[in-house]
């Protein structure tokens, strides 16, 4: 086990201050979730292990989904704020794979752009608390934005899902742009597989899909569920007869290409809205209400972005995305985002809301050694 921050106890003293619930999450937690939910950054990333009974297990890759976790199976109220503090383990290209993270998980609060702007106000007050020398530059994305400009230039279910979950991902999405201006020919699919993807019979074709893999002797725990495979090649083989005009083309580029101060972003959106011919609704009245809401928190305008194109690698985000760097600095102090499916998807009764944000603090500790 890695030794404890030493900026931790400043931490805890700043989430007493804002009216947290301090949780602690076993380190063992069920795999399933992150497989399922995680994203496919951090899949790559989790250390396995099994149970006595046979139960996939990970070591805690991250906080958010735990915390999740316990809120469900405790069945307390909401609105409730969870502040955390501890080692996540997970595979990285750079430092350790056991680390610590601090952060607020907050539940269940139904005025949205409030609860996104407390978010990440309570972010750059940690950062600015334990790292109170280099500025720090803000990055925005907003997956239902996006999400709502894929709907408004009409493209089909199939496609907005695979463009959402590429959010994030710039290699991704690139392909997935690339796909869509010229659709791949099919693929060289053959005998049962090329039938049922033909048929669309994805519960078929995920049982045949099992069955190959336990007849080779793969568990289906080690990567995507048969399920899932079964949906995206039935998908793509869909994806394959669709065409975007020329002119909603250009017009997802032109989305995907803005990139200015908050304080100038609505006005931006607005602009490409009218210029494109496309009503965005709630989602540009919700993007408005936060910028807001930000901005009557007194952060620092001019350090925050909205990027169109910005997203994070974790599959659960639904709305607001952000990362927070230190200056010019090329990786992420912290980051965070809205994920209102997540509680029902894990099994939750009713929808409940959420935001919450992590900090990396042995990055932070690597610059406070630097300022010294």
């Amino acid at each position: 086990m890695t030794s404890r921050p030493a900026i931790a106890a400043d931490i805890a003293k700043l989430f007493a201050t804002r009216d947290t619930h301090a949780v602690e999450v076993a380190v063992l937690q069920p795999a399933d979730p992150f497989l399922d939910m995680a994203g496919e950054d951090l899949r790559r990333r989790i250390f396995l292990t099994e149970s006595e009974t046979g139960k996939t297990l990970c070591l805690r890759p991250e906080f958010t989904i735990p915390v999740c976790l316990d809120h469900i199976a405790s069945q307390a109220g909401t609105p409730r704020r969870y502040s955390y503090l501890g080692e996540v383990f997970r595979q990285r290209r750079e430092g350790g794979n056991e680390f610590f993270q601090a952060g607020i998980e907050d539940l269940g609060d139904s005025d949205t752009a409030a609860a996104d702007a407390r978010s990440l106000a309570d972010a750059h007050a940690l950062l600015s608390l334990v790292l109170p020398g280099p500025a720090l530059a803000v990055t925005l994305g907003d997956q239902t934005l996006f999400e709502a400009v894929l709907a408004a230039l009409g493209l089909p279910r199939g496609w907005r899902m695979r463009l959402a979950r590429a959010f994030g991902s710039a290699p991704m999405l690139e392909a997935a742009l690339a796909d869509l201006a010229n659709p791949p020919r099919n693929s060289q699919l053959t005998g049962r597989v090329a039938t049922l993807v033909l048929d669309g019979d994805a519960e078929a074709l995920a049982a045949h899909i099992s069955a190959g893999m336990e007849e080779a002797g793969l568990s289906a725990s080690t990567g995507r569920a048969p399920a899932d495979i079964a949906r995206r090649l039935i998908e793509k083989a869909q994806l394959r007869s669709v065409r975007l005009s020329n002119e909603a083309f250009s017009a997802l580029k032109d989305f995907l290409t803005i990139d200015v101060a908050l304080d100038g972003a609505t006005a931006a959106l607005e602009k490409f809205a009218a210029d494109a011919g496309l009503s965005l609704g709630p989602a540009l009245e919700n993007f408005a209400a936060r910028a807001r809401a930000i901005e009557a928190h007194g952060l620092p305008s001019a350090q925050i972005r909205y990027d169109a194109a910005f997203g994070r690698p974790l599959d659960y985000y639904t709305g607001l995305v952000f990362e927070i760097a230190a200056g010019d600095g090329d990786r992420p102090l912290a980051g965070g985002g809205r994920y209102d499916r997540l509680l029902t998807l894990l099994g939750a009764r009713k929808p409940i809301p959420g935001v919450g944000f992590s900090v990396w603090l042995d990055r932070i500790e690597a610059l406070r050694e630097g300022t010294r």
